[in-house]
């Protein structure tokens, strides 16, 4: 092997090393700081679901405009593992999310978590426009680029974002839309393989933006 081909193959190598380092998928205990920012948030008065049932995920991901970026997370203990490989999968893939944000900076109003295209799992609520507590209050429910993916109620046409209501109908939803999950979709069928259930393949409600456990 010449010398300048044995120079651009360590290149090379150092490169993936520096691209591999710099991926973050991590899970960790709440800590303080993250505890201390969930109070009165996504974690109200009257939560029945203990600190200890809850872990913290950092999370590579690639946007839009394929830039890389390290999110933040809050689940169940008991979906943790699956989050990290499959967020690892999906930016593997450059499978792009436009937001990875605690709901906790969004005041924990769902809606305008939406409207941003933030990607987040847990966040003690009920369920729109029900008394029965939803998915996201144990952390076993994720939503996925919901702008893109918004949640549309089949009888009465109502949209969840409103501002995505061009990616809602059936339609809409056969056009080549960036991030749209149905079932060809790779993230879609990550989280199948992990034994999540997506809100999309609902009968009365189509969810799509939600994969829950």
């Amino acid at each position: 092997m010449n010398t300048v081909r044995y120079v651009a193959i360590c290149l090379v190598l150092m490169l993936q090393c520096l691209v591999l380092s710099a991926q973050v998928f991590s899970v960790h205990e709440i800590p303080d700081s993250i505890w201390t920012r969930m109070q009165g948030r996504s974690y109200p008065l009257g939560c029945e679901l203990q600190r200890s049932d809850l872990r913290y995920l950092e999370l590579s991901y690639v946007d839009f405009e394929g830039q890389d970026h390290v999110g933040q997370m809050v689940c169940n203990k008991q979906i943790a593992d699956d989050l990290l490989c499959i967020f690892r999968r999906l930016y593997e893939a450059g499978y792009p999310i436009a937001s990875m944000r605690l709901i906790d900076d969004f005041e924990a109003d769902d809606s305008r978590s939406m409207a941003a295209n933030n990607t987040s799992c847990f966040c003690y609520r009920r369920v729109a426009g029900s008394t029965a507590l939803s998915k996201h209050s144990r952390g076993m429910a994720v939503d996925v680029n919901p702008l893109y993916n918004p949640c549309v109620y089949v009888r009465s046409g109502r949209v969840l974002p409103p501002e995505g209501k061009a990616y809602a109908h059936d339609r809409d939803r056969r056009k080549d839309i960036p991030g749209k999950i149905d079932t060809a979709d790779l993230c879609y069928r990550l989280f199948l393989s992990r034994g999540f259930r997506w809100g999309g393949a609902w009968r009365t409600l189509k969810d799509y933006q939600h994969f829950e456990r």
